[in-house]
């Protein structure tokens, strides 16, 4: 990593932009998802963004050296993770076609609290009480965001709390498997893994894409590789714990999208969950800088 970060005074900058930059495409993506959500089921757009996003992973293994690079031993790994991203993007999806995109994206920050709670007993990491402190205090922002106590329970909001659940565990995974897998390996088995599971829902109604749409589809898929294309550069250009906070820029780019395009105010309950949740979220990242780094 010394060598990736060494290249001069600027390069913390690209590496920040870089995360800004690619938070914006991914939220693009979701906006684009949100759109297509109105004409079509969820596993059928799983399976035509799955196409174009093959495209620019083919771009990614030729940077990386080749078809070499996809050799793996852990198809059990990647079977799992596959199902793992298949069911959390089938529940985030879900969730997006009832809730605002500032809420959705608010609530899916929930990841890195489900990590910290989960790491403990599938991993054997220690977690200390101020990180247990900051978990607890972002589940109170998902709490807020939710309204319980309001007159109408967001009820679609555990379509996209489950997707945080499972991304969780998708992560867990990852940190096990990127050890002997390369990143190249990793997004495309899962790419492949989720095409083909929105597939079969082919048999349970599947429509007719109208001609524009094809747009939006691959859209869609280039986006998420344009997306996943800036968030590698960024790990080359500054450290890990420099940029992660800058992950939750997806937020305001979320609020923005959501605005502009589906006309969505956010109401003040998510601005304050939202809020509690990403300051949750940094306060971890901090801790866990603090812990690698030796400090209490």
């Amino acid at each position: 990593m010394a060598e990736r970060v060494s290249r001069g005074s600027a390069a913390p900058l690209k590496g920040i932009l870089c995360m800004v930059g690619g938070a914006a495409l991914l939220t693009a993506n979701d906006a684009v998802i949100k759109w297509l959500t109105g004409g079509y089921p969820v596993g059928q757009i799983l399976f035509f963004r799955g196409i174009f996003v093959l495209l620019p992973i083919a771009f990614f293994v030729w940077r990386a050296g080749g078809i070499s690079t996809l050799r793996t031993r852990d198809y059990k790994g990647h079977a799992i993770r596959s199902a793992l991203v298949l069911l959390g993007t089938f529940l985030f999806v879900s969730g997006l076609r009832f809730l605002p995109l500032a809420e959705a994206i608010s609530i899916a920050f929930a990841g890195p609290l489900f990590i910290t709670a989960l790491a403990p007993p599938l991993l054997g990491e220690r977690v200390g009480w101020r990180r247990w402190m900051a978990v607890l205090a972002g589940f109170v922002g998902v709490l807020i965001i939710f309204k319980p106590g309001g007159s109408v329970f967001q009820w679609a909001a555990l379509f996209t709390l489950g997707a945080s659940l499972t991304g969780a565990f998708r992560d867990l995974l990852t940190r096990k498997m990127s050890a002997g897998e390369s990143s190249e390996a990793l997004l495309f088995y899962t790419s492949l893994g989720v095409m083909l599971g929105g597939l079969c829902s082919a048999p349970f109604g599947w429509v007719p894409v109208a001609p524009r749409d094809w747009g939006f589809f691959a859209l869609n898929g280039l986006l998420i590789g344009g997306a996943h294309y800036l968030m590698i550069e960024t790990f080359r250009y500054a450290e890990a714990a420099l940029v992660a906070p800058f992950k939750y820029s997806t937020v305001l780019w979320a609020t923005m999208f959501g605005y502009t395009v589906f006309g969505d105010v956010p109401e003040t309950t998510t601005l304050i969950g939202g809020a509690v949740v990403v300051s949750a979220g940094i306060y971890i990242l901090h801790r866990e800088r603090m812990r690698r780094t030796g400090g209490a």
